[in-house]
């Protein structure tokens, strides 16, 4: 497969800014993000900019909020019992506000903010942490390839840098 498409999987590097030029994340240097292209596995604007490209394509591409993560939205706050929380960081015994948790919802896992911690519930912003910010990507395409047929059954690439069942 020679170009990015519908049922390719598409391994990148990736160093992602926000709109002050500040790294919020790479994984330059790492293993590649993994993706099977076509099937909503990627936020939206990313992927658009990937179809068409060619392994060993390098590019920088800026996303609104509504291309990335989605505007920030105030209705999206919550109660949640302390105990839901996942990820606190190593030393630290206790949430305090602006540390990103991993809650399970029905949809899934998602990364939440701490608004106001409580010894047995903690207020926490639903939206992803990225939500309302302008993001700029900078790309490198590593790999193409042809999905299988029991990939695009899932709608997600399996073996290394993908899913296990």
């Amino acid at each position: 497969m020679s170009q990015v498409q519908d049922d390719s999987v598409v391994s990148f590097f990736y160093t992602l800014k926000n709109d002050q030029d500040q790294v919020l994340e790479t994984n330059m240097g790492a293993d590649p993000v993994v993706y099977l292209h076509g099937h909503q596995n990627m936020i939206p604007g990313l992927e658009a900019a990937m179809a068409g490209r060619r392994a060993g394509d390098e590019f920088e591409v800026t996303l609104t909020p509504t291309e990335a993560y989605g505007e920030r939205q105030a209705s999206m706050q919550m109660k949640v019992p302390v105990k839901h929380l996942q990820g606190l960081p190593k030393g630290q015994r206790q949430w305090k506000a602006g540390m990103v948790a991993l809650v399970e919802t029905d949809q899934g896992a998602k990364h939440v903010t701490v608004i106001k911690p409580g010894r047995f519930m903690v207020l926490v912003d639903m939206n992803h942490p990225l939500a309302g910010q302008t993001l700029s990507y900078q790309v490198q395409v590593a790999d193409i390839r042809e999905a299988d047929a029991e990939e695009i059954a899932h709608g997600h690439v399996h073996g290394p840098g993908g899913h296990h069942h």
